[in-house]
């Protein structure tokens, strides 16, 4: 069984939003035939910026950042089940929803998927892996979103 944590850190998401960062990261995990528990942080872009340069060494802010339990290789959940961890900024994840023409609850359920794809190994750094996973991508939030207008989403 998987189960998808959601904190809230220097943001007050709508019960909406929350709802499509759960869905697309539990739509990922079940794609990938995957179970574990993974927390996504959503916060702004004051807070991601300092992760982003602190981690990855890159002074500006992101959309979604991921931080898996255990990478290399194989993938082996930690025993606790714990996979990782995701970072959402919906300062950026707005702009983009706005720039694309669709709502943040869509945003973010696409970023969600994006980083539990990352924390099970997926990565987009060379071309062939990221037509691989794009198209993962893709695929999950096409039957995701068919779901939730067919009104069997779970949770």
């Amino acid at each position: 069984m998987s189960f998808i944590e959601i904190i809230q850190n220097g943001v007050e998401a709508e019960e909406e939003t929350i709802l499509a960062a759960q869905r697309g990261s539990l739509a990922a995990l079940a794609f990938e035939g995957a179970e574990g528990e993974i927390c996504i942080e959503l916060t702004n872009d004051a807070v991601i910026h300092s992760i982003n340069r602190d981690f990855r060494g890159v002074d500006r802010p992101t959309d979604v950042l991921s931080f898996p339990t255990c990478e290399g290789e194989e993938l082996i959940a930690a025993p606790d089940g714990h996979l990782g961890d995701i970072m959402i900024s919906l300062d950026t994840a707005a702009r983009q929803a706005a720039e694309l023409g669709h709502s943040l609850a869509r945003e973010v359920m696409f970023l969600a998927i994006h980083g539990t794809l990352h924390i099970l190994g997926y990565d987009h750094m060379k071309p062939d892996d990221e037509a691989v996973m794009f198209e993962k991508q893709r695929q999950i939030l096409k039957k995701t979103e068919n779901e939730a207008i067919l009104g069997e989403e779970q949770l």
